[in-house]
């Protein structure tokens, strides 16, 4: 199978500065929002996306690893923040592709049991083949594939990150 560059580093990190851009206009009066990423690669999209946000504004920003088996989403989920540490506060879910809306659709699950201020959702690709109503608030692109088609997106840890299509 070949790969497909759709986004390379420089475009991923142009992204991630706008989304956190959008982030800070939107919770702009908030003196302190949560920003919770899908573990593995959401996670590290939402560390990234927070950086980018720390640099450009004053919110404090806290973060939150969302452990979900992908493969059996009903099962409970569980985050590194207890539920008292983000009630009552603004909240962005954080994925690094939308492709059914499965993962996300089960995660929002999991925090609107909680009390929030804001809540929205941010992902790097959105693929356009949703099977539940799930929207990204922020995104990164949005692609029209295929469903034989396949969106990876590896975060190099020597800053060499890119997305691509097989």
């Amino acid at each position: 199978m070949s790969k497909n560059i759709i986004l390379t580093n420089q475009e991923i990190e142009h992204k991630i500065k706008r989304i956190a851009y959008q982030i800070y206009e939107t919770f702009v009066d908030e003196d302190e929002i949560v920003i919770a990423g899908i573990a593995t690669n959401g996670f590290v999209f939402a560390k990234k996306i927070a950086m980018a946000l720390e640099s450009i504004s004053p919110i404090k920003v806290s973060l939150c690893e969302v452990q979900i088996d992908k493969q059996n989403p009903e099962l409970p989920i569980r985050t590194s923040l207890s539920k008292d540490q983000y009630t009552d506060k603004g909240l962005i879910l954080v994925d690094d592709v939308l492709n059914s809306g499965t993962t996300l659709i089960y995660a929002v699950r999991h925090f609107i049991d909680v009390p929030l201020k804001k809540f929205k959702t941010a992902v790097l690709v959105d693929r356009n083949h949703k099977k539940y109503p799930v929207k990204a608030d922020f995104k990164g692109i949005s692609l029209s594939t295929s469903l034989l088609e396949h969106v990876q997106v590896v975060f190099d840890e020597n800053n060499d990150s890119y997305a691509y299509l097989s």
